[in-house]
């Protein structure tokens, strides 16, 4: 067990910001070729099979991802030490999502030799997932299908979930004409885009399911101006959907 403790502590020291995970995926890496197990790479994904995989079985896949997001402003630990403190272990991604990464990589290498298994195991520590990208599990997918079954790391609280709702990411433009602020000139893309802003925390999902509740929209950035004395003459904002199976 204190291996695997060491590994989640050296994750943590291991600065691994999406599309940066290169030193996190050699963590990953250098412990399989350490427990002798074999294992594919692309890009700063890694991927394993059971050793006695056989296509005749189903699959059962075990993937959580080793990027994390910044440490927000209010962080006030450094991020990059681990510090135990009773049975908890502080530290930027130690909960999301290398806490149950290392734990679906323990479960791996303790089934890895099992002959009688009646399912192939594929233990995938994978890239991007932060962001969505497209170099992390879009990528490996087609290098171990079909898979039948999948187990995915992430911090739910212990609580099995068993379906995500969607997402949807607007990147929205209100534009205006520039003018200066003293005469009252142009027209203001901040004061459109607060009109549709509006628009949208008034607007409402209704249909709700059963497993994922109702749909959320969330505006979570907005960019407009230069100067105090310039109006804008362009705004950009971004909105966060998140839909259920009925969108």
């Amino acid at each position: 067990m204190n291996n695997y403790i060491e590994l989640l502590k050296t994750l943590i020291s291991t600065p691994s910001f999406s599309k940066e995970e290169e030193n996190a995926a050699e963590v990953i890496r250098e412990f399989l070729h350490l427990e002798n197990i074999p294992f594919k790479t692309k890009e700063n994904n890694t991927w394993a099979f059971c050793k006695h995989f056989s296509k005749d079985k189903p699959t059962i896949l075990l993937d959580s991802h080793i990027d994390t997001v910044c440490p927000a402003k209010g962080y006030t630990k450094d991020p990059f030490l681990p510090i135990e403190d009773g049975d908890k272990l502080f530290g930027l991604g130690s909960n999301d999502a290398g806490g149950p990464l290392v734990a679906l990589l323990a479960t791996f290498i303790h089934f890895y030799k099992r002959a009688d298994l009646p399912f192939n195991l594929v233990f995938a520590a994978s890239a991007e997932e932060e962001i969505s990208g497209l170099n992390g599990m879009q990528i490996v997918m087609p290098e171990v299908a079909p898979v039948d079954f999948a187990i995915i790391g992430e911090p739910t609280k212990m609580e099995l979930a068993i379906a995500e709702k969607g997402l949807l990411v607007l990147d929205c433009f209100a534009y205006g004409k520039s003018g200066h602020a003293a005469r009252n000139e142009g027209e203001n893309a901040l004061y459109k885009a607060m009109d549709d802003i509006q628009k949208l925390r008034d607007f409402k999902l209704e249909k709700s399911s059963d497993i994922l509740g109702e749909g959320s929209i969330s505006v979570t950035i907005i960019e407009a101006g230069s100067k105090h004395n310039v109006v804008s003459d362009a705004c950009h904002f971004v909105v966060d959907v998140r839909n259920n199976e009925h969108y």
